[in-house]
Parts: structure tokens; sequence; C-alpha cells
């Protein structure tokens, strides 16, 4: 039996319970008993950021999330209800996304016209997104490189996901392709609609220094059978800015969960 919380004012916006992967009928797992639960803090949302060696299953639990595959075993649920085929969460790849014979707005729009909204109030939707991510006289070009930047290709992804659902937003190493300094500004720029939306984001990164100035929870997976091996609470204010960076226990906090990988690394 699948428990929930008790507490009538909160409930689950994620639960992954008693997950396995196999991809050759069993005789050897992927994943293996993975538990993975993330509560719903309204009027805050969460930043969640999953951490792990290349190829623990990271990005697999975010397709589960999303409903692009189903485990081998065990149950995914959103909202708590069971995901299947039908269910519609966005997510933001590494690899830009967009389509390319397709505007900015059309691109941004193109969930609102899946859901069948007029093309008046979607675009005017759009609209407002589109200025929200930076993207402001940008929404008649094709959404390509090179027109327009990785940066702004990633930021014609968010807007498209936020618009689709601003509660939940999937994120797969969306910055891993960018320069440094437009990666700083896609950082903010996420902060910032953190703040606004309240959304949960789940976000898997490479960067610990990155994980460390998003998050308020990191998780860490273990590889071979892949499960959730550490949870750190980032103890930081919920309100970030360049600042923070210089804080010496956000420096401390780096390198602790730096110790940490190592220590998962080593698990068996």
């Amino acid at each position: 039996m699948i428990k929930f919380n008790d507490r009538p004012d909160q409930h689950n916006i994620i639960q992954l319970s008693g997950i396995g992967q196999s991809y050759d009928g069993g005789r050897n797992w992927i994943i293996k008993g993975l538990d993975f639960i993330v509560e719903d803090k309204p009027g805050q949302g969460q930043f969640v950021i999953i951490l792990g060696m290349s190829g623990c299953g990271k990005s697999t639990l975010l397709r589960y999330i999303a409903g692009l595959q189903k485990p081998t075993e065990g149950l995914v649920y959103v909202n708590e209800k069971l995901v299947d085929e039908k269910s519609r969460i966005s997510m933001v790849f590494q690899q830009y996304s967009s389509l390319p014979w397709m505007t900015v707005l059309e691109n941004v729009a193109l969930s609102l016209q899946f859901k069948g909204v007029e093309k008046k109030e979607r675009e005017e939707k759009a609209m407002e997104m589109i200025k929200l991510v930076g993207l402001d006289g940008h929404q008649d070009k094709y959404a390509m490189y090179p027109t327009l930047s990785g940066g702004q290709l990633q930021r014609v992804a968010i807007a498209r996901s936020l618009l689709a659902n601003p509660t939940i937003l999937l994120m797969d190493e969306p910055f891993g392709a960018l320069d440094v300094k437009t990666r700083m500004q896609m950082q903010d720029l996420l902060t910032l609609l953190w703040e606004k939306f309240h959304s949960t984001i789940i976000f898997v990164t490479h960067d610990l220094s990155e994980a460390v100035y998003l998050g308020d929870d990191i998780y860490i997976m273990k590889s071979a059978p892949s499960l959730i091996a550490s949870h750190i609470n980032v103890d930081l204010p919920l309100k970030r800015n360049r600042d923070t960076k210089r804080n010496p226990h956000y420096t401390e906090l780096v390198h602790f969960v730096e110790d940490e990988m190592l220590k998962v690394s080593d698990l068996k």
C-alpha cells in the first residue's frame, strides 16, 4: 500500500515507489528498489537537484516523471495520480528541443495549441511568457541556431515548458552546453522564475556549484544498481543572487557535496 502524507493540507507532488529498471528480463538491474518523494510546498515550491555519476539513471528518473518511460517495476505518481502515457509534464533537455521550422512565438504557444486554445488567446499568453524570459523582440524569428543563441533557445524551451505546466518543471542538464557567462545568466533567470511561479523544479546537473546555488534539496544517486544514496538539505536563504556565491557557507556546502559524491561513487 502506497502511503501518502497524513497532513490534509500537504501532499506528495511526486512519488516514485519501489522502482526497478531492467532491459534484459530481470537478469541485470540498472535501477533497483528506488524510492523518491518530493512533498508539495504551496506558496514556495521546491528546487530539487539530482546528482550522480554518468549512467546512474538521473535522466531516467525524469523520463519516469514525465511519462516518457515506464519502469520495469514500481509505481510513479504525480500529484498522487499514477503517471501514464497521457500525462503531460514538460521537460527541458540539454539538446535544443525547439522546432526549427516554427517561430519562437509558435514554439512557446505549442502546448496551448495541443490543448485546443484559440490562436489569439494562446499567442497572448505565449507573448507574456516570452517577455518574462527576456525574448521580447525575438518572437517572430525561427527557433533555430544560429538565428538564436544557445541561451536564447533554452529560454524558448523554458518558456514553453512553464506555459504548459508552471507547477512542475523537469530539467535535464539544460545549461550544460552553454558558455560560463550565459550559464550564470540562465541560473539567475531560473531563480527569478522559481520565485514567481513557486514551481517544483527537478534539475539534473553535473556541476556541484550550480547544484548548491540553485537547489534547496540535493539527492545523490549511486550506480549499479542505482538508488538514492544521499540527501542534502541546502541551508542557504531561498532568495539567492551572486552574493550567495561569496558566502563562506556556500563554499563549505560545495565541498561537502563533493565529499558526499565521492563517498556515494564508492558504494556497491
